[in-house]
């Protein structure tokens, strides 16, 4: 794969309008065949946005969580499947180059993902676990400098187009489940039998798979931190900020389309308030609220992101488990409402104001690591903290 060289002059926010319009002209059919948004995708990779968020001294750009949430929320606007790829991708990028440790081999690797552009995905959940993503029945199986890996994964989120894959395992044969580890795993040494497909109500872009997994890589492409501490300093807080983002352009598609419908009506019914405009309101003001919701969540990372205790402490896990929550909760009604808005020509699969497959995606938001079993592991998190 050939280098990538980005020009300081485009703004990210610039880059990311164009991959985004790019993304909107294929998310139809990336929908309707379930395919990978290859073009999209390509587009991330020419303009440098796959390696945004690795550090300067590494050869990315350093970009903040704020910064990724931007552009999250725009890829989210023109193609669900996008942003969420986008997402998923940053948030396993941050969770190697927040955990080196020094480490030489990862150090390259990192590097290599700003210069070449590599999309990294990730096999954190197996089954045989329940969807817990803290517990492994696979392990790290040890031989002088090298490993292998044996993972039966029921969803690997665009594993077949991955150049790397972060997976999850224990520390060896002997550990207890939760004692993990996270191993980065190259494409050309990783073998992925697929065992689910991935026809789905939405995200189908996504190409969430199944696959049992083996790989054999060097033991230098072990992050030495513990996966517990990857998990609560970075992946958790990262990715529930960048899918709530994606969830918030979602929102913000959906509400535009309501806005231009309401426009539309208005214009063939002039003298009076047309139906659906006082519904726009209470909408308009939802998607406000979201807003605030991703704002605030990323600039309380990017402050904190120094601070290993903070990150960890129950209050602040609380509030990102509540992030998900919530968010997930606000796409799936924004969404609703602007189809009630719409109607008919809403619930159509065709025509400039159809919300059908916004609608769809944003079925999923409650699904991703279910809603059920956060505010399961919020209620022991809260009957654990101290103060208010």
């Amino acid at each position: 794969m050939s280098a990538t060289t980005i020009q300081p002059t485009v703004t990210l926010a610039a880059r990311a309008a164009v991959v985004a319009a790019i993304a909107a002209q294929y998310a139809a059919d990336v929908d309707a065949a379930a395919r990978f948004p290859h073009e999209a995708i390509a587009a991330l990779r020419e303009h440098g946005l796959l390696g945004t968020s690795v550090p300067r001294e590494f050869g990315g750009e350093s970009a903040t969580l704020a910064d990724l949430a931007a552009v999250a929320a725009v890829l989210g606007a023109a193609c669900s499947s996008t942003g969420m790829i986008f997402a998923m991708h940053h948030s396993q990028v941050l969770s190697l180059t927040r955990h080196l440790d020094g480490a030489p081999a990862l150090e390259l690797l990192v590097s290599r993902i700003a210069s070449e552009q590599l999309l990294v995905a990730s096999a954190t959940t197996e089954l045989g676990i329940g969807g817990d993503v803290r517990s492994s029945l696979c392990f790290v199986d040890r031989d002088g400098q090298t490993a292998t890996l044996a993972k039966n994964a029921p969803v690997i989120s665009y594993g077949a187009e991955a150049d790397l894959i972060l997976v999850t395992a224990r520390t060896d044969a002997d550990s207890a489940p939760s004692d993990q580890v996270l191993v980065a795993c190259d494409r050309d040494s990783t073998t992925l039998e697929e065992t689910s497909g991935w026809d789905t109500m939405g995200l189908r872009g996504t190409s969430s798979r199944g696959y049992r997994l083996t790989a054999r890589v060097d033991l230098e492409r072990v992050v030495p931190t513990p996966y517990e501490a990857i998990s609560t300093e970075t992946m958790l807080p990262v990715s529930h900020t960048l899918w709530a983002a994606v969830w918030l352009g979602m929102s913000r598609a959906a509400t535009e389309i309501s806005r231009q419908y309401v426009r539309a009506a208005a214009r063939r019914s002039i003298g009076s308030l047309p139906s659906g405009a006082t519904a726009l309101v209470g909408l308009i003001a939802e998607l406000e609220r979201f807003e605030a919701l991703v704002t605030a969540a990323g600039a309380r990372f990017d402050d904190l992101s120094a601070d290993r205790a903070a990150l960890g402490s129950v209050g602040y896990l609380v509030s990102m488990n509540n992030l998900k929550v919530t968010a997930s909760t606000l796409v799936a009604d924004i969404v609703a409402r602007a189809l009630s808005i719409t109607g008919i020509s809403g619930y159509r699969n065709e025509g400039q104001y159809s919300v059908a497959r916004l609608f769809r995606d944003a079925q999923g938001a409650a699904l991703m690591v279910h809603n059920d079993r956060i505010i399961a592991n919020t209620a022991q998190l809260i009957l654990v903290q101290k103060g208010s």
